[in-house]
């Protein structure tokens, strides 16, 4: 409601706060922050983990030998030229805790890069490229250590791998590709090189989602090796502005 005044007054002066004496004390910062939102992952980030996790959703509506024995990696396939599984054993998990596990950590290491390349279109086609070179690459690695072998490969890890060999450069760069052997390079790869090392050595029975079944560690250092090495390139094609 307003107020009524009788008209025989003069209307009140809008109030006015008192100003500083120049020289004297300053004005109480204002302590309201801006609002910032909670999750602000790129949509690239987003994107590869809905792939990763929808894929293992859509790959259980399905028998798992016959999705394995068509889609799954494994170093014989090379031989009668069966070279799509080099990229559908990508999108192919064992478990649940699996596909999550490399959810969380493609979400953790896809920011920078996602960055790098922007929101616009043609940088989520060169994020999602990288992403799935680093994976062959991770592959053909595991391949080169064990020519011929015909244990199935199924799994993210490399492609993630790469992610974070990708991102150990551009933290080293400050959002550009640093050093090849900078700290972040050298810090991040060699704990991931101990990290594998020990699951050479005593197994992956105790990692989320193995179930008992091996892991494909030669693969992980590939990738790690990949996307340091991919992202100079990669980072040339990166959209300007």
């Amino acid at each position: 409601m307003s107020a009524m005044t009788d008209s025989r007054f003069e209307e009140t002066p809008p109030r006015r706060d008192p100003q500083p004496w120049p020289g004297g004390p300053e004005p109480a910062p204002d302590l309201r922050r801006a609002r910032e939102p909670i999750f602000n992952a790129p949509w690239q980030a987003v994107a590869v983990v809905v792939l990763i996790v929808g894929g293992y959703a859509v790959q259980r509506l399905f028998p798992a030998d016959a999705i394995l024995g068509a889609y799954a990696f494994a170093p014989v396939n090379l031989v009668p030229g069966r070279w799509e599984t080099l990229i559908t054993s990508i999108f192919l998990h064992g478990s649940w805790a699996h596909a999550m596990m490399n959810g969380a950590f493609a979400l953790a290491f896809s920011a920078p890069l996602a960055r790098l390349f922007g929101p616009k279109l043609e940088g989520g086609l060169l994020f999602f490229a990288f992403y799935v070179l680093a994976g062959v690459l991770a592959n053909l690695g595991y391949a080169a250590v064990h020519p011929g072998g015909t244990g199935l490969v199924v799994g993210a890890s490399g492609a993630v791998s790469g992610l974070m060999g990708a991102a150990a450069r551009l933290i080293g760069g400050h959002g550009r590709p640093g050093r090849m052997f900078s700290a972040p390079v050298l810090g991040m790869g060699g704990g991931w090189v101990v990290i594998n090392l020990i699951i050479a050595v005593v197994g992956g029975s105790f990692l989320p989602g193995a179930g008992g079944a091996g892991v494909a560690w030669e693969a992980h250092i590939a990738g790690f090796v990949a996307g340091a090495l991919l992202i100079g390139p990669f980072a040339r094609l990166a959209p300007r502005g």
